[in-house]
């Protein structure tokens, strides 16, 4: 099916991302907040493990033909830098920061969550960048998926008579 996305889309996939995200912390035993605050879009804390994240949501819609487009995650064009707000918020509220990642296409979604630290170590790759990515090529997400340190959730659509 083809996507004829509306004006708000990029602010409802946004929301819906976050409230997704949400969705399978809370499914988790996770406490879980969206929160309105520069660097972080919610706050999840796990009872169990006494642990507390702080997580940035990304969230896009591919089109067919632009499944493997990366994702831009943390920008480095301006002074007060993406990552610096992420980690400033996360000191604020005493989290760890984490990367939440939601992409839909016209079959299926992912979410991808994973720590900052995690993301650092493995999948980086030069500190100089302009842009770091959540890369989405087929080698990428086998790699995540053999991660433990990296969380997947992939939910598929069915569609039934949904032509307008």
């Amino acid at each position: 099916m083809e996507m004829e996305k509306s004006t708000r889309h990029q602010k409802i996939i946004g929301d819906f991302g976050e409230n997704l995200i949400c969705n399978w912390l809370s499914r988790s035993g996770f406490e879980v907040s969206i929160v309105d605050h520069t660097g972080i879009d919610i706050i999840a804390y796990n009872p169990k493990r006494k642990q507390r994240i702080g997580i940035t949501v990304k969230s896009r819609t591919r089109s067919e033909g632009t499944e493997s487009d990366s994702v831009n995650l943390l920008s480095y064009r301006k002074e007060n830098t993406d990552r610096d707000k992420l980690l400033k918020a996360c000191e604020a509220f005493g989290c760890e920061p984490w990367l939440g990642i939601y992409i839909e296409t016209t079959d299926y979604s992912d979410i991808y969550l994973t720590s900052l630290d995690n993301y650092d170590k493995k999948y980086r790759g030069e500190s100089d960048r302009v842009v770091d990515t959540w890369k989405m090529k087929d080698k990428d997400k086998l790699q995540y998926d053999n991660d433990p340190e990296v969380k997947h959730v992939r939910i598929h659509f069915y569609l039934a008579n949904w032509k307008w």
